[in-house]
This record gives structure tokens, C-alpha cells and sequence, in this order.
């Protein structure tokens, strides 16, 4: 008997963690179809897709997902959604709210329609740990899924309003969600606005390491391919309507951060300069990934500093490249 083929829409596929996953759910799956909707923002690229982009199992289509002709016709035929579109960065949102409120609120809403319109099998809901708020920098404290929310900035509050909005169609329509919220994400096709890919190419450049305040607030970082492996598996095994937090245990601040990436790649100390530090800069997130661990059998494979010597020779590769 022929295996289905199972037909995917990816939202925000161009983009980081996105882009990262089409590359592994092809590279694991050979009898699947993606189609990735992704509007094309600054952080999402199509080279981060150049490798995949005649692959015939993936196509690509342009579009916002506030756009509900565009949405109607990426998830024609699809059986899951797999859904990472978001404006993402805290400081832009600071900045300008009103774009993260209208991709990250109102494009779900439109995502979450025209899934119960199409009876889609599966909507999985990539979030973050930034919805539970801060944890006390010096307590052995832990967001898990029973944490109640409690967002701090413009972009952690659309995060939140859009899992609230995920649930609402699961409890009130019986769409079938899953929702994961991760950890800070490192590793290949992250934009450089972010803190490790910005660290190691102004490492490259000799320029200075721009840290936050006294540098101490701390992140609790995953490997994007371990990530990506975790949504693989809530996609295969997890269970309808649940919540699955994902983590890594790498708990690090901008300091450990930025020496940890200045030793490896043997540039001084003083490449380090501190800032002012963010508006209402959460002190600490850190994950407990127990209920993934134990339910669904995941735990991640990288550490911290194997991750960062992989995202080191990916960056250096591409650095290098265009200063030939």
C-alpha cells in the first residue's frame, strides 16, 4: 500500500527558525510536499532556500498571512500548518508595535479561519518563552507549561494574545492545536540583528560587541536543529490541545556569550562594550523541558559551545566569502 503523501504549509518559511526546518523535515522526509508562505520581510530570505529552491517537493508562494486569498490558496490541499511567521525582535517592537499586533494577533486569526475552513489535520503554533514574563536573576526558577503569562513587551504580549487566540479555536471550534513554546534559538540563517550572530560577525570585523546594561540578563539558548526536532516529534506524537515548552539548559548571558565566541574565534577581550541597556529588559528566562522529555522522548543534542563553533564556521563561511 502507497504511504500518503503529507502536504504541509510552512508560514514564515524564508525566515530563520522556518527556513531551518524545511531544510530538515525534507532532508529526514522524502515523501512529503511543503508549501511555504512567507511575505519576505528583512528576516526572511530566499537564499536562506537556495539549495531547496527546485527541489519539485517544495514550493513557494509570496504573501502576507493577513491575507486571506493568499492564505486560501498556500493551505489548499494541506493536512498541517506549521505556523512560525512573526515579527520577532523585542527592540523593533519597543519602536513600533502597531506591525507586531497585525502579523503576529490578526495573521493568526486569519490562519486559524481558513484552517477550520479547510479541516486542516493538525495546526501547530510555534511561540516563545517570553509570554511567562521574567524570572528572578538569582533563583533556580523555570517556565514550564503550568507558568501563568505574563508578558513584558509589545512583542511577547502578540505572542501571548496569538496562543490565547490558538487555544480559543481549539476549546470553542475543535480545531486540532499544538503549541510550543521555545527558548532563544542560535545557529544558520539568523538575521544579524540578533545577539550571536551579530557577536561573531562584529568579531569577524574587529568591531565592538554591543552588550546590554551590566550584560548579566540571561537566556536560556537552543540549537536550532534541535528545535527543529522537537517540532518534528509534538507533529508526530504530540498530543492534541497540549502545550510543549522547549529548552536547552544553556543558560548564558550577554558577557558568557560574548566571551565564549571571542575565545573561540582567539580575538581580545575588549572587543566587548557595554550599552545602555533595552527598555524593560526581562531579567532571566530559563526552560524546564521536563514534559516533552518525559511524554514524547525529546531532549537536545547540541551544546552550547558545539552550537556556537557550528554557527561560527557557517557565519565565518559566508564572511569570508564576500571579502575575498
Amino acid at each position: 500500500m502507497r504511504q500518503k503523501i503529507h502536504r504541509i504549509l510552512v508560514t514564515g518559511g524564508a525566515g530563520f527558525i522556518g527556513s531551518n526546518f524545511i531544510h530538515y523535515y525534507l532532508k529526514k522526509y522524502k515523501n512529503c510536499q511543503i508549501i511555504n508562505l512567507d511575505k519576505l520581510t528583512y528576516a526572511g530570505n530566499l537564499a536562506n532556500l537556495k539549495t531547496i529552491l527546485k527541489d519539485p517537493r517544495h514550493t513557494f508562494i509570496k504573501g502576507n498571512i493577513c491575507d486571506r486569498k493568499k492564505v486560501k490558496q498556500a493551505m489548499r490541499g494541506a493536512d498541517i500548518v506549521v505556523h512560525f511567521a512573526a515579527e520577532t525582535h523585542v527592540d523593533k517592537s519597543i519602536k513600533g508595535p502597531a506591525e507586531f499586533i497585525k502579523t503576529n494577533v490578526i495573521g493568526t486569526q486569519v490562519l486559524l479561519e481558513m484552517a477550520l475552513e479547510n479541516k486542516i489535520q493538525r495546526f501547530h503554533h510555534i511561540s516563545t518563552d517570553e509570554v511567562f514574563g521574567a524570572l528572578e536573576l538569582n533563583k533556580q526558577q523555570k517556565f514550564s507549561e503550568k507558568t501563568s503569562y505574563d508578558p513584558r513587551s509589545p512583542y511577547s504580549a502578540s505572542k501571548a494574545s496569538s496562543d490565547h487566540l490558538v487555544r480559543a479555536y481549539f476549546h470553542t471550534y475543535g480545531l486540532p492545536i499544538t503549541i510550543s513554546n521555545c527558548s532563544n534559538n542560535y545557529g544558520p540563517f539568523q538575521f544579524p540583528e540578533k545577539i550571536i550572530p551579530l557577536f561573531i560577525l562584529n568579531a569577524l570585523k574587529n568591531k565592538p560587541l554591543p552588550i546590554y546594561g551590566d550584560g548579566k540578563s540571561v537566556r536560556d539558548y537552543i540549537f536550532v536543529e534541535d528545535h527543529c526536532r522537537a517540532i518534528d516529534i509534538i507533529l508526530q506524537k504530540g498530543k492534541i490541545g497540549e502545550t510543549y515548552c522547549i529548552g536547552a539548559g544553556a543558560e548564558k548571558n550577554g558577557i558568557n556569550i560574548a566571551d565564549t565566541i571571542l575565545d573561540i574565534l582567539k580575538k581580545p577581550k575588549k572587543l566587548k562594550q557595554f550599552v545602555t541597556d533595552r527598555l524593560g529588559h526581562d531579567r532571566k528566562y530559563a526552560v524546564n523541558y521536563s514534559k516533552i522529555k518525559k511524554e514524547l522522548g525529546w531532549t537536545p543534542k547540541v551544546g552550547f559551545e558545539e552550537g556556537i563553533k557550528k554557527t561560527i564556521k557557517w557565519y565565518s563561511a559566508i564572511f569570508y566569502q564576500k571579502h575575498l
